[in-house]
């Protein structure tokens, strides 16, 4: 049975300098709209952000937004918030990056910055930790992602990751292949996607 209903998407608020990233988020937003999976994002309305939720949204997808409240004015506006039929405001960045674990069953990283970057670590660190199963992708556009996923060879080969069987994301290079890589990792886990409550508490 494939556990997957929703997918977190992490990425830039800003549409970078290549056309082709705002254009992988919009055919990513569309393609989980497709498959009747529900989108939790940053809730933010421009740069991929934005070309994600419209994307989705265009298609007649779900899309959830987790902001927090003084990110609101900076990556959104609250007139486009208002098209989202889910919108979760938080106090801080931490609760965000909660709750967008909560409500998620798989993890995509598009390109984006630091931010980006903490986030999708950190979801890999708690996989590596064993405080959860659900699917990670790397949505490699343009090559973006290969210098990180470098770095983790690097750190691997050197004897810095010593669980590394426990996260193994996937690698997809175009985004309208995504969701399906996503379907079928979800429906070969064999083990319960969700984290052990307790534990993620502590986090």
């Amino acid at each position: 049975m494939n556990t997957i209903r929703s997918v977190c998407v992490y990425c830039g608020s800003s549409p970078g300098r290549d056309e082709t990233y705002a254009k992988a988020g919009h055919l990513l937003g569309r393609s989980l709209a497709r498959s009747g999976l529900r989108l939790i994002y940053g809730g933010g309305t421009k740069g991929i952000m934005g070309a994600v939720a419209e994307g989705a949204l265009r298609a007649g997808g779900k899309v959830t937004g987790i902001i927090p409240r003084f990110l609101i004015n900076k990556e959104a506006t609250e007139t486009a918030l208002d098209r989202l039929d889910e919108l979760v405001i938080t106090d801080n960045m931490h609760e965000r990056k909660h709750r967008m674990f909560e409500k998620s069953d798989a993890f995509v990283a598009l390109p984006g910055g630091i931010g980006t970057v903490e986030e999708i670590v950190e979801v890999m660190t708690w996989g590596q930790l064993g405080h959860h199963r659900k699917p990670i992708v790397f949505g490699n556009v343009g090559g973006f992602w290969d210098p990180m996923l470098a770095l983790l060879d690097h750190m691997a080969a050197e004897g810095f990751i010593h669980t590394a069987q426990r996260v193994k994301p996937l690698v997809v290079n175009d985004p309208e292949a995504i969701v399906a890589a996503i379907m079928v990792a979800g429906s070969s886990v064999d083990a319960p996607t969700e984290g052990v409550q307790s534990v993620i508490d502590k986090m």
